[in-house]
């Protein structure tokens, strides 16, 4: 799957969520609610890869786990963050829950309230 690809179905999945947006800013695709970046795609190294705002404990939890598609990203892993390869293998059901959790945890909210409701 092309760098194309990975960012397309990361973007249906982002954008499908209230209010959210895309920007490009430092090289990247970013995904943002009300200013607040949620997910940041980084194309054109040896592979795709998101990252995303993660609970308390996911990050380290994850890496463990599966280390070959998880890990903690420069600048933001210290704050938590969650990296994601993105490639022919990824679990695109289990990227949409991760991006849900991270809109959650950065939007206000009434409006992440408002995910209940609709699903």
């Amino acid at each position: 799957m092309s760098d194309i690809e990975t960012l397309e179905r990361l973007r249906e999945i982002c954008l499908e969520l209230p209010e959210a947006f895309e920007e490009y800013t430092w090289d990247s695709e970013t995904f943002r609610v009300r200013k607040k970046i949620f997910a940041m795609h980084s194309g054109g190294g040896p592979q795709s890869q998101v990252w995303l705002k993660g609970r308390p404990g996911d990050q380290e939890m994850l890496i463990a786990a599966e280390p070959e598609r998880f890990f903690r990203p420069p600048y933001l892993g210290p704050k938590g963050w969650i990296g994601i390869w993105l490639n022919d293998r990824t679990d695109w059901d289990e990227v949409a829950d991760l991006v849900e959790t991270s809109f959650r945890l950065v939007a206000p909210k009434r409006l992440a309230a408002t995910l209940a409701r609709e699903g």
